[in-house]
């Protein structure tokens, strides 16, 4: 099973939750996987359009309410 990141975005808005994704996923080596919590209503859009854009997966976006769980994929 692959090792997961995680990252704790809850609390910020945007684009931090993004950006904390971004650094995050830097020195991660392509195909680790980063497991991200946040609860900034925007998210469920701008998570996976920075995926899109910076070439990693977005695996699957789950939770209910405000918070949602984001399990990306880095590219290589």
């Amino acid at each position: 099973m692959d090792e997961i990141t995680e990252l704790d975005a809850r609390g910020l808005l945007c684009p931090l939750p993004v950006l904390k994704a971004r650094k995050r996923l830097q020195p991660l080596a392509p195909g680790a996987l980063l497991a991200m919590l946040a609860d900034d209503p925007a998210a469920v859009i701008d998570v996976p359009h920075f995926c899109a854009e910076q070439g990693h997966a977005l695996v699957e976006m789950t939770g209910e309410g405000p918070e949602r769980r984001f399990l990306i994929r880095k590219g290589g």
